[in-house]
């Protein structure tokens, strides 16, 4: 099993930004020093839900601050970002690295990022598959020219290639974010790995994963990817010596961020979006994923990976807000948590 932190770079009422991007940046260093698997790091624009606007950008720093901690995009918005150019920032980090880059990519939502960053609803409604497609062909192939609906080249080469690593030939893995039976049968047909939401539970996300094995084999995917596939679950861990102290420390703190960072999320085109209530969100979370003693967060952990069959975690820990109470957090997943699961 492996676990990882999940960081949005949170904005809780009454901080600045600067504050929350600082607690990100020591919550992953923090992470390393626990003994965590992986830290994943997402990507937001124009909200406070998440002020990191550049995960892949944010995940160069903490690679050049940590050195076996593998780090991972959960996820880079594709619809707003040029294929190519991700995959040569993918590239040049997993060369570089020796290999701890991950890249997760999404297709994020109808936001006015599509309206700022020039590609349009087309791109986040239709043009996915085509720019997932173009992405891992620039991360597999020696040269690429495309020749799609949204993007038409000639032929260039691959520069740097990431199968040059001295590490393995295969480049970085990409994992799909899902939300979908859509985005389930897209990645699964591909065979790229999933990374599941927080807000399903078990059983949505065993559902998930049957049928990505059933559209991949489907698909004619070697049956050793299939076998191999490393989904990644997404998920809320905040410990405490009880369990009452550890949902209290969340509903004290989630529900004012939820609110004002998912409120100002603001659609392209108008469109009416229906926003869960903040505290019921939280305590759906708090139900859903190991918060509690830690003996409780290693038994949930343990249920979820035989339920679902996942065995990769990425935990959001900085749910309290504060910069200390987040640095114990992890420090008590690695010390008191990791020991139980290995």
């Amino acid at each position: 099993m492996q676990v990882g932190s999940f960081v949005l770079a949170a904005q809780f009422p009454g901080q600045g930004q600067g504050e929350a991007l600082h607690r990100a940046v020591r919550s992953a260093e923090v992470a390393e020093e626990a003994g965590l698997d992986t830290v994943w790091l997402a990507e937001h624009h124009f909200v406070p839900y998440g002020t990191c606007p550049s995960a892949i950008t944010l995940a160069a720093l903490l690679l050049g601050r940590t050195h076996r901690i593998r780090v991972g995009t959960a996820v880079s918005v594709l619809p707003t970002s040029h294929p190519v150019a991700l995959g040569e920032q993918a590239a040049l980090l997993h060369l570089t690295t020796g290999g701890r880059f991950s890249l997760g990519v999404g297709r994020g939502g109808p936001w006015v990022d599509l309206e700022v960053f020039g590609p349009g609803l087309r791109a986040y409604e239709t043009d996915f598959p085509e720019s997932l497609d173009l992405l891992v062909r620039w991360l597999r192939e020696p040269s690429v020219a495309a020749q799609g609906e949204r993007f038409t080249f000639r032929e260039v080469p691959v520069v740097p290639r990431p199968s040059e690593s001295l590490t393995d030939t295969e480049g970085p893995e990409v994992v799909v974010a899902c939300t979908s039976p859509a985005s389930v049968r897209l990645a699964a047909e591909r065979g790229l790995p999933m990374l599941l939401g927080m807000h399903v539970g078990d059983e949505e996300k065993a559902d998930m994963v049957a049928l990505w094995r059933s559209c991949a084999h489907a698909a004619g995917i070697d049956g050793d990817v299939v076998a191999r596939a490393a989904h990644v679950s997404a998920g809320v861990c905040q410990i405490a010596d009880r369990r009452t102290d550890a949902v209290e420390t969340l509903t004290k703190a989630m529900p004012g961020w939820l609110k004002q960072g998912l409120d100002a999320h603001v659609t392209v085109d108008g469109r009416a979006r229906t926003m869960r209530d903040p505290l019921a969100y939280t305590e759906l979370l708090c139900g859903l994923h190991p918060v509690g003693t830690p003996r409780l967060c290693a038994d949930r952990l343990t249920a979820t990976s035989e339920r679902t069959g996942i065995n990769r975690f990425a935990l959001l820990v900085e749910g309290s807000g504060d910069l200390a109470a987040t640095e114990e957090n992890v420090r008590r997943l690695g010390a008191e948590v990791l020991p139980q699961l290995r």
